[in-house]
Order: structure tokens, then C-alpha cells, then sequence
């Protein structure tokens, strides 16, 4: 999204320079795989060129979600995911005026700062009653929701697109709502989540799930093949993980178990704490643990936000052991390896809230909070001795 909005450029992004390549004595080899053969040992290419291989890999990443929308395969009409993408966005933003996003997730608010750097007006359409429902609580869904529209999107809260049609030159018009309504618009940004690329995979003999199935130790069904990444789907999660794990972070996580397994090490993968975080235009999002759209049975919920409601902070706990599981901060910064500590320690949350300020990493001069959440925590939540 930064290179769109010109705030850096591509060789920004690139992890290591030209000569690092060959210097390693790694062949960097460009082309379109379109075959494996796990008979041969080989993998052939769309230009009938084959590379044998002893061990082989698939990290084939995700691909934007489709639903068979009536007009989602238009000129005008993409997903955001690729370099492919990011190009394919440079040609299609040519004269638009106005483009509508579908689908309330990450990517969708990448799209929509990117449109909005180039002054397109952007209208965003959420199915669900909150932005992210499915991952966000309530009030977390409510908070970001407003700091989208401060920013000038027209969020549109349980609106559904019926169809996508097209002018006469075949170029994206409009879309159709399922309420009847019609949005103009030049160009739609299909942003519904993604899933697992597994089409090669599935063609090759490759057992196919969701994802690409892999064990612990990222193994298929075909000897000497293995997959990692947004493609991957673990036949058992890891504890506190999913089966499939579609975020930077993990990727690079499963890289770097994987990368032991090919050299010889005795190692699974075992993930650890889950964590992400993001950006919301200017509002930053951390997430620690298990923080849930619904509060699981038998725990509990402290929730926190400011005055202001630009910023929040939630703890969730075992309701019997009070150890912390999940924490959730918007607005805010906080310690990556304080959070994860706590939760891996099974810290009681008494302990975690007294201990708030350790967990602080906004920039000096910040407003700081602790005082604060520490008297509404025991305000809410009769403190147990520590």
C-alpha cells in the first residue's frame, strides 16, 4: 500500500539487494509453475521447461475471495493481495472517480487509505452489523468503525452487492445492492478475505483441504513435498493457533521451523502465542492470545476507552484461575514480549493490571493511562489477593 501511495518504492520492500541471489548460490528462477510431478520429481513450467527437485516446497500463498457476484471478473473489478494486484490497481484507478470496497477486513481499509491518497471518494460495504464482526468484539468493532468514517469512507454497515455491471465499453458502472440500491462507480476492490492458492497443489495430487493439509513438521501426503504459509493447513492446530494461519507473522514463522526441518533439525512447529497487529488508517491494533468476537465460556472481560473513544484496551481471563488469555489494544502500543509472557505464565489478571505500565510503548510524551484502567478495573471486578 505504500508503494501506491508513493511513500516508498519497490526496491523499498525488497529483503535482500540484486547480488544476494547468486552470492548465497541460491538460483532465483521467475516463471509460471503450472504442474507438479511427484512421480518424476519434477515441476514443470507454462513453457514446457521442467526443474527436477529432491525436496520441493509449495508456499503458493492466498488469493482474494470471490462469491460468484454477477460481474466480480470485470474490467475494474479486483482483489488486493499481489504485485499483480498493486499493478493491476495503478492501470485500473485511471480516471475513477468513485469505487466501492466490499468486505470489512484489513485489506479493505488498506484499499481504502490507498484510494483515498489519490482522491477518490471510497464507499465501504460490511455485511455484518460491525466492522470485522467475526474477529472484533462489539465495542472494538464500534471504535474502529468510527475512526473509518472520520476518515471520509461512507461505511456502510449490512449491505450486500447483488451484482456488478458493466457500461458499454465492458468497464465496471456500478453495483447492485440487494436492498434494490445502485452505487455508481469505476472501479470495485474486492476485499472479502482470501483464501488458501491451492489450485496447483489440488492438480498435482497434493491433498487439498481448506489448505494444502501438512502435519507438524509441514510434511503432505506426497514424499519429499512440503507447504507452508498462507497455502498451508495444519491437520492439527497448534496449541492456541489455527489450522490455517494467513498473516505476515506466521508466514515467517513457518519459514523459519521449516527452514530447521530441511537442514536436518528434529523440530515441529509449534507457533506460540498468537499476535497480530495492524493499522486503521491512523489507529494502531494489537491483538495477544485468544481474544474472540463472543467471550468464550467461562472466562471473563475487562474492557477500557478513553473519553475521547479513540483508544481502548480489553483483558480477557480464566474465570476459575484468573490467568490472563487474550489481550486486546487500539490506540495504544503495548509490549509484544510483556503481553505474551503474561498469558504464557498463566498470570493472574490482578497481577497483569498492577503490572500494567511495564506493558506501555507508546512514544515519550504520550498520554499515559495506567492510573486510569487500573481504577475502572477495580471499579468492575472485585480484586482477588495476588
Amino acid at each position: 500500500m505504500y508503494i501506491f501511495m508513493r511513500q516508498m518504492r519497490l526496491g523499498d520492500t525488497q529483503p535482500y539487494e540484486k547480488s544476494f541471489w547468486k552470492k548465497n548460490k541460491i538460483e532465483l528462477r521467475q516463471g509460471s509453475v503450472v504442474k507438479i510431478s511427484s512421480k518424476d520429481k519434477k515441476i514443470e513450467f507454462a513453457d514446457q521447461s521442467a526443474l527436477a527437485y529432491d525436496t520441493l516446497v509449495i508456499a503458493t500463498g492466498s488469493q482474494p475471495n470471490k462469491f460468484g457476484w454477477p460481474g466480480q471478473d470485470l474490467p475494474g473489478v479486483q482483489g488486493f493481495y499481489s504485485l499483480h494486484d498493486l499493478s493491476l490497481l495503478e492501470r485500473n484507478v485511471h480516471g475513477v472517480k468513485h469505487a466501492v470496497i466490499v468486505g470489512g477486513g484489513l485489506i479493505g481499509v488498506e484499499v481504502a487509505e490507498m484510494l483515498q491518497s489519490r482522491r477518490i471518494a471510497v464507499t465501504f460495504l460490511v455485511r455484518e452489523k460491525y466492522f470485522w464482526q467475526i474477529v472484533l468484539p462489539a465495542e472494538e468493532a464500534g471504535l474502529v468503525g468510527r475512526h473509518i468514517t472520520h476518515h471520509g469512507v461512507d461505511l456502510r454497515y449490512e449491505t450486500e452487492i447483488a451484482a456488478i455491471e458493466a457500461k458499454e465499453t465492458g468497464r465496471v458502472a456500478r453495483v447492485t445492492l440487494k436492498d434494490g440500491g445502485q452505487i455508481e462507480c469505476q472501479l470495485v476492490a474486492l476485499t472479502a478475505g482470501v483464501s488458501p492458492n491451492v489450485t496447483l497443489a489440488r492438480a498435482s495430487g497434493v491433498t487439498v483441504n481448506r489448505g494444502v493439509v501438512v502435519n507438524e513438521r509441514f510434511e503432505t501426503n506426497l514424499p519429499g513435498v512440503y507447504a507452508a504459509g498462507d497455502c498451508a493447513e495444519f491437520t492439527t492446530a497448534p496449541p492456541g493457533r489455527r489450522s490455517v494461519e494467513q498473516v505476515w507473522y506466521t508466514g515467517r514463522q513457518h519459514a523459519e521451523t521449516l527452514a530447521q526441518i530441511l537442514t536436518g533439525k528434529d523440530v515441529v512447529y509449534r507457533g506460540g502465542i498468537w499476535f497480530n497487529s495492524a493499522k486503521f488508517f491512523h489507529l494502531e491494533y494489537q491483538v495477544y492470545g485468544d481474544v474472540p468476537a463472543s467471550l468464550p465460556e467461562g472466562h471473563e472481560t475487562f474492557f477500557w476507552q478513553n473519553a475521547a473513544g479513540d483508544k481502548c484496551l480489553r483483558l480477557n481471563w480464566q474465570a476459575t484461575s484468573r490467568a490472563v488469555t487474550g489481550i486486546h489494544a487500539v490506540g495504544m502500543r503495548i509490549k509484544q514480549d510483556v503481553c505474551t509472557a503474561w498469558i504464557a505464565a498463566k498470570t493472574p489478571v490482578e497481577k497483569a493490571m498492577a503490572d500494567l505500565r511495564s506493558a506501555n510503548f507508546d512514544p515519550e510524551f504520550f498520554a499515559r493511562h495506567e492510573n486510569e484502567i487500573n481504577q475502572a478495573f477495580l471499579a468492575r471486578h472485585k480484586a482477588v489477593p495476588l
